[in-house]
């Protein structure tokens, strides 16, 4: 999904390229939920800041992490049924309960008599 996100919309490449190479590279897997923490852009760069380092993705411009953002957000908008996307300025209590209250009905029960 990354690819599609960062070479795609971030930087231009075209779709469908990305999607071949994707599904040769794959062998057609796609994950049955991705979920997107989706904050603005300059938001995002501020908390990824924070830690001190930056890798060359987080060096790129502003611009370009909105683009991402965008990019990520259509991707989401195409596939609702495969996405959960979450405003990640709420706190992390109410952002993992959301996440929660998605995969739950996902996994499998435990066996009988497990605790």
């Amino acid at each position: 999904v990354s690819t599609w996100a960062y070479q795609g919309f971030g930087r231009g490449i075209a779709l469908d390229k990305i999607g071949r190479l994707n599904e040769v590279a794959t062998g057609g897997l796609r994950p049955h939920l991705t979920v997107l923490l989706d904050l603005p852009a300059a938001e995002g760069l501020a908390r990824a800041g924070n830690d001190g380092g930056s890798d060359r993705f987080e060096r790129e411009t502003l611009d370009f992490h909105e683009l991402v953002r965008a990019g990520y957000r259509t991707l989401a908008e195409r596939e609702p049924e495969r996405w959960l996307v979450i405003d990640a300025s709420q706190p992390s209590e109410a952002v993992t309960e959301q996440i929660w209250r998605r995969l739950e009905p996902m996994l499998p029960s435990p066996p009988q008599g497990a605790s």
